[in-house]
């Protein structure tokens, strides 16, 4: 009876251990460098219990003894282990190069990375969330070969983004942005925190699926979304923080000013010095010079708040899988003035397996933002407002309603000080965006034959309210009627895709056919009135049409639209025998009634590759383990510039012939009729890994020719300009990334990563008599010529300065100039080259000066860890691009202003002090105020991209219920290290006039994770 009695104990004991749950906890690694998988899937099967792995890899998980606990992450072969009593599990996953698919999301479905044959480069959530920035292609600056991203310091504006160069003239460079299925133009209303990838689609095989659309490049982005079985993770992800003006430019102060107004020999600038002394009194130090030493930069810069605060959950449950997002950004300009840009967003995914082959999902995003525009001429004015000028002059008692200052109260011809533009002007835009989508997704025979069909709507509006109120500071700086411009926009964008797509694998063989079409729907509608003499200009809830004067609405209310319809057939095929012969080949057939010329336009594209890794001859190894060869050939079409505009006139006119009037018709055309650009690229690459899978390598050469390029071209007898296709162009180079990962033991790991990329751009074939084109402005001029980059800067190249009048006279050019022009040179001059040594200097001795394009660029990034703290360094840069620093040119057209320290020191005052400066004389002559290389800059730089120092406190490390907690300190663009005299030598289009600072950002942010 007792051993009955304790088998049936025993049994007991071991049923209740049995099924009691235990805690589980441990670490996720990867095989091939040790380093943790954040992120990484950690499910109990056949349960709905489920957790994540955090930044460090780290898990905690409950489960029964007999269980199995499923470990996955994308791009790796999935781990089951049955839960044996150990309340610790480590768990180190091999990489799966047939499974590295799921992580490149390609135009309408995904890839094996093993077998892609074309350029696509990805960037991964824990790169992009740490810039601070109101637009997340910032984050990706130097980060991808190939890439060029010019920043924008302007609070809510978006960075110009170039892949592999420019493609047209006058058709565009803006990239298509496909966010979760979704096309864009532009994505500023995405937050950082919520993008999971972001993959780069660089040659023209990966991009011909997306048609014309795509013609700049196409950039895919993925949001984060929830996992089916996974528990609820709540977040939140903030950061403050403030933008600091840097390298701000240098300008003459009071003494240098004067210094050079006396060295010019100038009558008038001195009286003006004088008459300043009388106005403001004499300094103390120098008597010869006015108590006011004004640095206007200082003066209207400031130090600007930046914050961001978002929270979210993502979950699923067996057969759905959500996320939810809400977002707020707001963002100070560090320009003095109503200058900034608020955000709030809300963005949810949702999908639902309504059973086993039928799926349907939506994606929606709510954005309503708030953005006050700059005077970006407050740039230009604080650059030339000369030093001896108050920001106030008390003395002024007519200004009204502020005593500013007024140059011209001291005899110069402008007002010169910014601040009554920056006081005076209010613009605000109120940008609202609707974006939806949503999909049905069946399978018509499982595992084999799918169709989808997708809808998706972007509607925004902007609402402008641009008023300008009045003001009096003299008799030339005043407005004496207020102004109030309103302007209605409105966006909609309608696309409908449907694919059926077809996968299958016998033998060796892998298969997987696509085809597609593609349906859009683009209107847009622009409204706008513009009054005078608002009643009740000093209350903002005045500031409506209504308070304004009716009788000043005429001829200022306008309203514009425009609707565009296009509609594509395409297809794909993707081939692989034995996961080491591929072929990937496209064809798309695109109509849009924007080219009547030629509705319709067929572009193909084929990628090839071949993984030489998975032949006999090529034995296991240590050394390399991976090795694939691809190449490329596709076209696409320019579809950013309409086919037919314009119009064709008839006029009766009368001349004189002979004395005598005479009745006559003259016809005019400026009717455009195109067909679309075609660009034309071959790409050949190299992908490998190394060393264990430490050391990844990529290696793309390309060439790139725009066919049919349209260009402006003058009309016989009329002299009218006319778009027409007439020239090509080339873009070529060579991109080379790597990257190196290794976990050295269980508390040290580290990455270091670079790329590469040159670029040569050339105008190959123009078809005109005078074979170039003009382009930029007569007194700044840039040039299409064959041979050289598009829009290249043009005018003469400085050889020196004349140093003393025995050079002057020694110098056949100079003496001509005497003798024909009556032009005396004398030392301080320039000397400019005679390119063909007739003894002259004319319009013959121009050349091409630069590009705006960079010829090199690069970037690099080292990421070490060590337990909770990791710390990351990111650098940026490019070489071979110039700048043409307008705002120093301009004093062209007017002399009495100030100009830049760097002149002020350097300048030529005697011989031998400079071979490069003009004197202060100099300055002020026509002939030391041409177009040449003294204007055009060297714009290259190296960065210090992003630093940021990261402390991680796991879950439950401080307690039962405590969460994960990670805190991180932030500085973007830190450090920038450049020659051209500007604050900084990101100009989209390489002239400088009144660009808008870029910032350094310092930030400290918190993420929790529940």
């Amino acid at each position: 009876m007792k051993t009955k009695i304790s088998l049936l104990l025993m049994l007991f004991v071991s049923i209740c251990s049995f099924a009691q749950q235990i805690e589980i906890n441990g670490i996720v690694t990867s095989e091939s460098d040790g380093m943790p998988l954040p992120g990484a899937s950690v499910i109990v099967k056949g349960t709905s219990r489920g957790t994540t792995t955090d930044f460090d890899g780290k898990f905690m998980i409950s489960a029964e003894v007999g269980e199995e606990i499923e470990f996955s992450y994308v791009g790796f072969v999935p781990q089951v282990i049955i839960v044996s009593g150990k309340t610790e599990i480590n768990v180190t996953l091999k990489d799966d190069i047939a499974s590295l698919s799921e992580v490149v999301v390609v135009g309408y479905g995904t890839q094996k990375k093993a077998d892609l044959t074309g350029s696509i480069s990805t960037v991964k959530s824990e790169d992009i969330a740490k810039t601070p920035s109101a637009n997340v292609m910032q984050s990706i600056q130097g980060k991808v070969a190939g890439v060029q991203v010019v920043s924008s310091g302007s609070p809510g504006g978006s960075p110009t983004v170039r892949i592999r160069g420019v493609n047209s003239y006058k058709g565009g460079a803006t990239p298509l942005y496909v966010v979760d299925g979704m096309f864009y133009d532009t994505i500023e209303f995405l937050d950082s925190n919520q993008i999971e990838t972001i993959s780069v689609l660089k040659d023209a095989s990966s991009i011909s699926i997306f048609g014309q659309a795509g013609v700049n490049g196409v950039i895919i982005i993925e949001t984060k979304n929830g996992r089916t079985e996974q528990k609820p993770v709540f977040t939140y992800n903030g950061y403050s923080g403030y933008q600091n003006a840097q390298n701000v430019v240098k300008m003459a102060n009071a003494e240098q000013f004067v210094t050079m107004a006396y060295e010019s020999n100038s009558q008038p600038d001195i009286d003006f010095v004088n008459n300043a002394m009388q106005r403001f009194g004499r300094s103390r130090v120098n008597p010869n010079v006015p108590d006011v030493n004004t640095d206007w930069y200082k003066e209207i810069l400031r130090v600007a708040p930046i914050t961001s605060h978002g929270i979210g959950v993502t979950g699923g449950t067996e057969r759905t899988t959500y996320s939810v997002n809400a977002n707020y950004f707001s963002q100070e300009g560090i320009l003095d003035m109503k200058n900034e840009y608020e955000r709030f967003n809300i963005q949810s995914n949702i999908a639902i397996d309504l059973s086993d082959r039928l799926k349907i999902g939506t994606n929606a995003i709510f954005s309503n933002a708030t953005q006050y525009n700059p005077e970006n001429g407050a740039w230009f004015q604080a650059y030339f407002a000369v030093p001896i000028l108050p920001v106030y002059d008390y003395s002024n008692t007519q200004a009204t309603s502020t005593p500013f200052s007024d140059a011209t109260l001291l005899g110069y011809r402008g007002s010169q000080n910014p601040f009554p533009t920056m006081t005076y002007n209010n613009n605000q835009l109120k940008i609202r965006k609707v974006l939806t989508s949503m999909f049905l997704e069946y399978d018509v025979v499982p595992d084999k034959l799918k169709f989808k069909t997708s809808y998706s709507h972007d509607y925004s509006t902007i609402s402008e309210r641009n008023v300008r109120s009045p003001y009096y500071i003299s008799g030339q700086s005043q407005r004496e009627v207020s102004n109030i411009r309103r302007a209605e926009l409105k966006y909609s964008k309608q696309i409908w895709d449907n694919t059926l797509t077809y996968s299958d694998s016998f033998g060796d063989h892998n298969l997987t056919v696509m085809a597609g079409s593609s349906y859009r729907d683009y209107q847009d509608n622009a409204f706008s009135a513009t009054g005078n003499d608002i009643q009740g200009i000093g209350l903002e809830s005045s500031w409506y049409l209504n308070f304004a004067d009716p009788t000043s609405f005429s001829d200022q209310v306008n309203e514009i639209g425009d609707r565009q319809y296009s509609i594509a057939y395409f297809g794909r095929l993707e081939y692989s025998f034995k996961n080491k012969y591929l072929v990937n080949a496209t064809i798309r057939h695109e109509g849009d009634g924007r080219f009547p010329r030629e509705l319709w336009v067929t572009t193909p594209a084929v990628g090839l590759g071949w993984v030489i890794s998975e032949e006999d001859f090529m034995p296991s190894n240590d050394v390399l383990s991976f090795l694939k060869i691809r190449a490329g050939w596709g076209q696409l079409a320019n579809g950013f510039l309409g086919g037919s505009a314009g119009t064709r006139t008839v006029s009766q006119v009368t001349t004189d012939i002979g004395d005598v009037p005479t009745n006559g018709i003259l016809t005019t055309n400026t009717f455009r009729n195109l067909k679309r650009e075609i660009l034309e690229e071959t790409n050949f690459g190299i992908s490998s890994r190394l060393f264990n899978d430490k050391l990844s390598l990529e290696v793309d050469y390309y060439i790139r020719d725009t066919k049919d390029l349209v260009l402006p071209k003058d009309t016989p007898i009329t002299a009218e300009v006319v778009d027409a296709n007439i020239g090509e162009m080339r873009n070529q180079g060579l991109e080379i990334a790597a990257n190196w990962n290794q976990r050295i033991n269980d508390n040290w790991s580290f990455s270091v990563g670079g790329n590469i990329a040159t670029l040569k751009n050339e105008v190959t074939r123009i078809d005109s008599e005078q074979g170039y084109f003009d382009t930029g402005s007569a007194e700044f001029r840039q040039r299409l010529i064959v041979g050289e980059p598009v829009n290249a800067f043009y005018g003469w190249e400085i050889e020196g300065v004349y140093q003393n009048p025995d050079q002057v006279a020694a110098d056949p050019t100079a003496q001509y100039e005497a003798n024909e022009n009556n032009n005396s040179l004398i030392p301080g001059d320039f000397i400019y080259k005679d390119q063909n040594n007739d003894g002259k200097i004319d319009d013959q001795d121009r050349v091409v000066l630069g590009s705006y394009l960079p010829t090199f660029t690069y970037g690099g990034n080292i990421n070490v860890s060590y337990k909770n703290f990791d710390l990351s360094v990111a650098v940026s840069g490019q070489t071979g691009n110039k700048i043409l620093n307008r705002k120093r040119g301009e004093v062209i057209f007017t002399n009495d202003t100030n100009i830049d320290a760097d002149f002020a020191v350097n300048r030529w005052h005697g011989e031998g002090t400079t071979n490069s400066y003009p004197s202060s004389e100099g300055r002020r002559k026509a002939w030391n105020q041409k177009m040449s290389s003294f204007f055009v800059e060297d714009g290259a730089y190296f960065r210090v991209q992003n630093i940021q120092l990261a402390y991680t406190i796991p879950a439950k490390a401080l307690g039962e219920n405590m969460p994960e907690v990670r805190f991180t300190c932030t500085a973007e663009r830190p450090i920038t290290v450049f020659s051209y005299n500007g604050f900084n030598p990101e100009v989209s289009n390489g002239v400088d006039r009144q660009t808008y600072p870029v910032p350094a950002v310092y930030t400290f942010g918190v993420n929790i994770k529940i």
